[in-house]
């Protein structure tokens, strides 16, 4: 990425847009020296994997204008002023941003955004494009955090489920299934609370569905309630405000199999990860889940 600068201002070109960078030597990881230029680099590289899973969308991102580690704050409403090229869209009187090409990701990469969620529907629809399963520990690190996502992945594979899991990023581990189109919100709660009850049933020493954290002790929390209409959580491949600079990363159920570590996945080493193995998510088809749908509904009567 060329830019033309002095110490406090730059401009880059991006697919014929103009972006102002502010502060271009600004450390945003201290502790790696990822300086805010190098942060819109790596950005540039994550753009045609991270713009998949946030375009069409509604967006929060979480601002942290001096670093990773000093304070932040949550944006759904666009930043004013926003730039032309800049798409928004309402849902529920707020005016979210629509992040559907590089040149609104630079600029709000130069806004310091290191965390980028979107919702779980597209713009202007109600049905979800995607269901997840949000594993989330109280302890953080959580050791047994690989352990709990793969007791889930193989629920899911029983009842002939194909998932990917993807690290949060942060200290949880997400389960994310491709579906096919047409299912609605309340349906995949029924099949989230099924998995959950059955895993806190089988795994009581590790699991629970307990909203409260004060009430959790050390069990890890398995979040089928997050995923609803107008709802977030961290896409693939965005970066999180973690010391680690640990980026969202999908993985083979043969690296939750050798309890892989989170933090390996992080800004420096996505880059080299994603031109070996591509998006993991696109390469499971989506899932039929009427059998499943089916079999809850008789187990109830």
């Amino acid at each position: 990425m060329a830019a033309a600068s002095n110490n406090n201002k730059g401009t880059v070109i991006i697919e014929g847009e103009e972006i102002t960078i502010s502060n271009p030597q600004k450390l945003l990881w201290p502790e790696l020296g990822i300086t805010k230029i190098i942060y819109l680099e790596k950005l540039l590289k994550l753009a045609p994997y991270l713009l998949e899973y946030c375009r069409d969308r509604y967006l929060t991102t979480i601002r942290f204008p001096n670093g990773y580690a000093d304070k932040s704050f949550y944006q759904k409403n666009a930043p004013e002023p926003t730039p032309h090229f800049v798409k928004t869209a309402v849902l529920e009187g707020i005016q979210y941003v629509h992040l559907d090409s590089v040149p609104t990701l630079l600029w709000l990469g130069n806004l310091a955004c290191l965390e980028f969620h979107p919702s779980f529907h597209r713009i202007g629809e109600q049905l979800p494009e995607e269901w997840l399963i949000d594993i989330d520990p109280t302890l953080d690190p959580e050791p047994r955090i690989m352990e709990a996502a793969e007791i889930i992945g193989e629920a899911l594979d029983r009842m002939q489920i194909r998932s990917v899991p993807k690290t949060s990023g942060a200290t949880g581990v997400q389960i994310y299934v491709p579906i096919e189109r047409g299912y609605t919100f309340e349906q995949l709660r029924k099949i989230g609370f099924f998995v959950a009850n059955y895993c806190v049933q089988k795994h009581p020493k590790l699991f629970t569905i307990e909203r409260l954290k004060k009430d959790r002790g050390t069990l890890i929390y398995i979040d089928y309630l997050q995923h609803w209409y107008g709802k977030t959580l961290s896409a693939p491949y965005t970066p999180r405000a973690r010391k680690d600079a640990t980026v969202s990363a999908p993985l083979h159920w043969e690296e939750v199999a050798r309890r892989c570590d989170p933090r390996e996945f992080t800004l420096l080493t996505m880059e080299s990860r994603l031109a070996e193995q591509g998006d993991l998510i696109k390469q499971v088809p989506p899932q039929k889940l009427d059998q499943v749908l089916a079999f809850i509904e008789s187990a109830k009567s």
